[in-house]
């Protein structure tokens, strides 16, 4: 993963198809513990929002791989004081070797990204959420042993979770349908973005009909109806969405051996079922498991390639 050295990753579409299959190789191979990689690195975690599994899974990934991690929590520094994105982003290129952003604003991680020279992660922003679904495709091919072909339905919210699973399917030959309530579609131009890079080999669609969405489907998706910061919404969204909760009845029209995921946090009873999070296609928790051995991957592709092979 030579090409990955150095590099930024704001966004899945920053990867190419070959990059995103040698990540989610090398993150396989790493569970199983076939390759090691050791390192003397600095990894700085500058979070604005809350978090559990990007957090804690990041953190392990680099202490796992000989690293350091350095928990910047904004009202500790002096971002929280007015101190400018440009200056803060710029002292702490001479201190860190990697840079993990998560905040509202995409423009916000590019900023930081355009003034530092380390690279940046992108652990998530209103727009994308990259990490996540890198873990995403990882338990899908886990399950299926390929991804090419396969169809995955994300139903819920068009938020930065459905955004990045468009770009990483499109990527990954996977065909992806996303059923929102009207309104609450996904952003237009990354569905175009989406276009482009499946370029006519996979389906892209957008639709209001969650059954239709799921029908066929290997892999059936959901997130909470209402994300970070919209909480004051939440109410009022509850029977808008209710039509797209994920339950026996909806998972019924997908195919036989479909799988269930959910990026979490979860609020059981609203988009999803307690009988479907806990029934026997849920990979919820191999899903969370795999953002460590995602992460760990990227991390140890973007800091070089000093692996060491055990097979």
């Amino acid at each position: 993963m030579e090409s990955l050295k150095g590099r930024d990753l704001l966004s899945l579409a920053d990867l190419s198809a070959s990059e995103l299959n040698s990540l989610l190789e090398l993150a396989a191979q790493l569970k199983k513990g076939e390759v090691q990689w050791r390192c003397n690195k600095v990894l700085g975690l500058l979070f604005s929002k809350a978090s559990t599994r990007t957090r804690v899974s990041l953190t392990v990934a680099m202490y796992q791989l000989g690293g350091q991690v350095i928990d910047l929590l904004p009202n500790v520094i002096q971002v929280s004081r007015g101190e400018p994105l440009i200056d803060t982003a710029r002292v702490l290129d001479r201190y860190l070797d990697v840079l993990a952003i998560r905040t509202f604003e995409q423009q916000d991680l590019e900023t930081f990204a355009e003034y530092a020279k380390i690279p940046v992660i992108n652990a998530l922003t209103d727009r994308e959420h990259p990490c996540q679904i890198l873990a995403d495709l990882l338990t899908s091919k886990e399950c299926f042993g390929n991804l090419e072909g396969r169809t995955l339905t994300y139903v819920g919210d068009g938020n930065n979770v459905a955004h990045s699973l468009l770009l990483g399917c499109a990527l990954a030959g996977m065909n992806v349908r996303v059923a929102t309530p009207p309104k609450f579609e996904p952003n237009g131009e990354i569905v175009a973005q989406a276009r482009q890079m499946a370029a006519g080999r996979t389906e892209v669609m957008i639709t209001t009909d969650p059954v239709a969405a799921v029908t066929g489907s290997q892999v059936v998706y959901t997130d909470v109806w209402a994300s970070m910061g919209q909480e004051a919404s939440a109410g009022d969204r509850l029977p808008v969405f209710q039509p797209y909760q994920v339950n026996k009845e909806l998972l019924a029209k997908a195919a036989p051996e479909a799988i269930v995921l959910h990026c979490l946090p979860a609020h059981r009873g609203e988009e999803i079922t307690d009988e479907v999070m806990e029934g026997s296609r849920s990979r919820i928790w191999d899903q969370a498991e795999n953002r460590l051995h995602a992460q760990k991957a990227l991390l140890a592709s973007i800091l070089g390639n000093e692996l060491s092979n055990f097979q």
